[in-house]
């Protein structure tokens, strides 16, 4: 692991920490996307990427991006950046490598395929001094469809697909305390003071991503272990960003994958350890008519649906035999 710092440590601050692997072209948008997004004046703002495992051009555009940022003469409004290059694959890892390197008041969570809403850093400060007791802020998190996108992602007809491969986080347009109890806020637009890390500890190397691996949770993990530790949660709307829609996400071939690999996770996060035998019947019972639905299915938009829920319920047998081979709760 290697630190190559470009920005000091400051009160009364906030880092943007990114994640990122072998993506530098998003990366780059992303950054360039926070230089435009307006920052609060009381507050010092700076980022920090942590490089899991890249080969392809991200440190060269972190090196580059870094010294231009922190010299007077190329500054030009950039914001300060610091990185650090993990090598063991795996977003957790990442993670977990740049946390000790949090020196600000809050950290702010942003996916290196994401795009900051322009207001949205000033947004970040305001509800920060709003609501001083809330440990953990959420925001949404939108499609930034361009009207490329295949008609089919926006149905709303009984063959719509949801959730979508393509992140997707609203709970409305008002301001809402205790969000986790519709549903658990992702990593990807959350802001929370950096002490919480001291209590509840690192991300779990169990969940998450592994390079272009589709596993996820290891957010909404951390999340949860936050609020059985006594963290405060708020939603709020005003906090924007918008998840890059990649047009290979919208081939069905990702689309069963995604539901497949996100109903392991989810049912391996919710599991209590207490049901008996690797599989219950009721998930085979599932999985064995949405397969009969698929061979009944007539036209492509019921064969996308049937065969999106087959992956799903398969999914979900693979994320309860994980959580049984793992064990009671508090075994793992």
């Amino acid at each position: 692991m290697s630190l190559h710092p470009c920005g000091n440590a400051v009160s009364r601050s906030l880092t943007i920490l990114i994640s990122s692997h072998n993506r530098a072209g998003l990366l780059e948008r992303t950054l360039r996307y926070l230089n435009a997004a307006r920052r609060p004046r009381d507050w010092s703002v700076d980022v920090l990427v942590a490089a899991n495992a890249c080969t392809d051009g991200t440190h060269t555009l972190l090196d580059l991006y870094a010294c231009a940022a922190s010299d007077p003469a190329t500054r030009e409004g950039r914001l300060p950046v610091r990185w650090v290059a993990e090598p063991r694959m795996g977003k957790s890892h990442a993670l977990n490598s740049a946390i000790p390197l949090l020196t600000s008041e809050r950290v702010a969570f942003v996916d290196d395929d994401h795009r900051v809403d322009g207001a949205s850093p000033d947004n970040v400060y305001t509800p920060a001094e709003s609501y001083p007791r809330a440990d953990i802020l959420c925001g949404r998190i939108l499609p930034d469809w361009d009207g490329s996108e295949p008609p089919w992602v926006h149905d709303n007809g009984p063959y719509r697909i949801y959730p979508l491969p393509v992140p997707r986080y609203d709970l409305g347009d008002r301001p809402l305390s205790a969000p986790h109890e519709t549903t658990t806020p992702g990593g990807g637009n959350l802001v929370l003071r950096t002490a919480l890390f001291d209590s509840v500890g690192d991300f779990s190397i169990v969940y998450g991503p592994v390079g272009r691996s589709l596993g996820g949770a290891e957010d909404h993990e951390w999340v949860l272990r936050a609020i059985a530790a006594g963290a405060s949660v708020q939603y709020v709307p005003d906090i924007v960003q918008y998840h890059f829609v990649d047009p290979g996400r919208l081939k069905l071939g990702y689309v069963v994958r995604k539901a497949f690999e996100r109903s392991a996770s989810a049912v391996r996060l919710g599991a209590t350890g207490d049901d008996k035998g690797p599989v219950p019947p009721y998930m085979i019972r599932k999985a064995a008519g949405y397969s009969l639905a698929v061979l009944a299915s007539v036209g492509a938009q019921q064969r996308r649906f049937h065969l999106v829920r087959l992956a799903a319920s398969l999914g979900e047998i693979k994320g309860h035999v994980h959580a049984w081979m793992d064990g009671p709760p508090q075994a793992r």
